[in-house]
C-alpha cells in the first residue's frame, strides 16, 4: 500500500532519472478527485493515445472529451522523449479492470493472470502515462520515447520501492484494450528492471541535450502549381534523416495575390512510401509579398526522412497561374 507521490517530489524524481519535464498549466491541482479516491497506489500503467502531433496530444490528454473529461493521465510522453505533466490526482485513464491482475501487481508476480473481468477501479490505484502514438502497429516508437517510458516508470518504482513488475500496460488490465501497441510490455519491464539496478539517471549522456543547428537560405524562385502539394527543396529534399528529434521552421516569402492561401506541413517519409503528416498551417496572402512561417517539432525513426511541402490555393478558383516562392529558409534544431 503506497501513498501517491507529491507533485513537487514527482517532478524531482523524473528529472533525477534524466527526463525532460514540461509542467502544463494547473496540472498540480487538475484531477478527478471529486469522483472518488486516489490511492493507495500500486503500480504504473502505460497507454498509447491514438493521436498524432505533440501539442494536440497533450491538450487532449489534459482536457479530455465531452464523454470522458480530463485529465486522461498524469503524464504524456511525446515522441521526442519529453514528459508533459497534465494532472496530479485521480485521472480517467485505467477504468475498470481485473481484481486478479491488481493482486498480481501488488504481489509483483513475474506473470499476470488473464484480464477477463471489469470489477476494480483502476483510476484509484495506478499512475498513468499516455504515450503519443497512433497505435496502428505502424506508427514508430522512437528510441527517445521508449527511453522516456522506461525512465518515467523507473522513477516511480524507485520512489515507492517497487520492482519492474509493478508496471503494466492497459491491455494487461482491461479486457478488449490493445495499448500500448508496437512494443512488448515484457520487454519494457526488462528495461525497467535493468535500470533499477543502477543509480538514477543511469545512461544519460550529458551531451545528449546539445543540439545541432538547421540553417538554410536560398533566393532561387520556386513555383507552386495551384491546388497541389509540392515538396520543396530548400536543404535538399530531405531536411533530416535517421533517428532524430527536431524543432523545425520553414519561412517562405511568396508573391501571391491578396486573399489567396498558402499552406505548409512537414511529413515523415517511410521506406515503404507511406507518410506521417503534421498538421496543416495556413497563411493568407496580403498586398505585396506574403511572409509565412510553418513550424513543427517531433522525431523521426532511423529509417525515415523529414520533408516539407506547400500548397497554393488562388482566391479566384478559375486562376491556374502558379505562385512564386521568392525566398525560402529553414531554421531549427535537432538531436541525433
Amino acid at each position: 500500500m503506497a501513498t501517491p507521490i507529491g507533485a513537487s517530489t514527482l517532478v524531482a524524481a523524473l528529472k533525477k532519472e534524466g527526463l525532460r519535464v514540461v509542467e502544463v498549466g494547473d496540472w498540480r491541482t487538475h484531477n478527478r478527485n471529486h469522483k472518488g479516491a486516489w490511492g493507495p497506489v500500486h503500480g504504473v500503467m502505460i497507454h498509447h493515445t491514438v493521436t498524432s502531433g505533440s501539442a494536440r496530444t497533450v491538450e487532449i490528454c489534459r482536457t479530455g472529451y465531452s464523454s470522458l473529461p480530463g485529465p486522461l493521465c498524469h503524464g504524456v510522453i511525446t515522441k521526442d522523449g519529453r514528459v508533459h505533466l497534465v494532472g496530479h490526482g485521480r485521472a480517467n485513464h485505467a477504468g475498470l479492470g481485473d481484481d486478479d491482475v491488481l493482486r498480481a501487481v501488488i504481489a509483483e508476480r513475474s506473470s499476470l493472470p488473464p484480464d477477463n473481468e471489469t470489477n476494480t477501479d483502476g483510476n484509484r490505484h495506478f499512475y498513468g502515462f499516455e504515450c503519443e502514438n497512433l497505435g496502428d502497429g505502424r506508427d514508430p516508437w522512437p528510441a527517445a520515447q521508449l527511453d522516456a517510458i522506461e525512465r518515467a516508470a523507473a522513477a516511480l518504482c524507485r520512489h515507492h520501492g517497487w520492482k519492474a513488475e509493478s508496471v503494466i500496460g492497459h491491455l494487461e488490465w482491461q479486457p478488449g484494450k490493445v495499448d500500448p501497441r508496437g512494443f512488448s510490455m515484457n520487454g519494457m519491464r526488462s528495461r525497467i528492471r535493468e535500470r533499477l539496478n543502477h543509480a538514477p539517471g543511469w545512461g544519460r549522456d550529458e551531451e545528449d541535450d546539445v543540439p545541432n543547428v538547421i540553417g538554410e537560405y536560398q533566393t532561387t524562385d520556386i513555383e507552386l502549381p495551384p491546388r497541389k502539394w509540392t515538396t520543396l527543396s530548400i536543404k535538399g529534399v530531405d531536411i533530416l534523416t535517421g533517428a532524430t528529434r527536431y524543432q523545425a521552421m520553414a519561412h517562405l516569402t511568396a508573391a501571391i495575390p491578396e486573399g489567396s492561401t498558402l499552406q505548409g506541413r512537414f511529413y515523415h517519409l517511410r521506406p515503404d512510401g507511406t507518410r506521417w503528416v503534421s498538421g496543416i498551417i495556413e497563411r493568407i496572402g496580403t498586398s505585396g509579398d506574403t511572409f509565412a512561417d510553418f513550424h513543427h517539432s517531433g522525431s523521426i525513426a532511423r529509417d525515415e526522412k523529414l520533408r516539407f511541402e506547400a500548397a497554393y490555393y488562388p482566391a479566384d478558383s478559375a486562376d491556374d497561374r502558379p505562385a512564386t516562392i521568392t525566398v525560402s529558409r529553414l531554421r531549427g534544431l535537432y538531436w541525433n
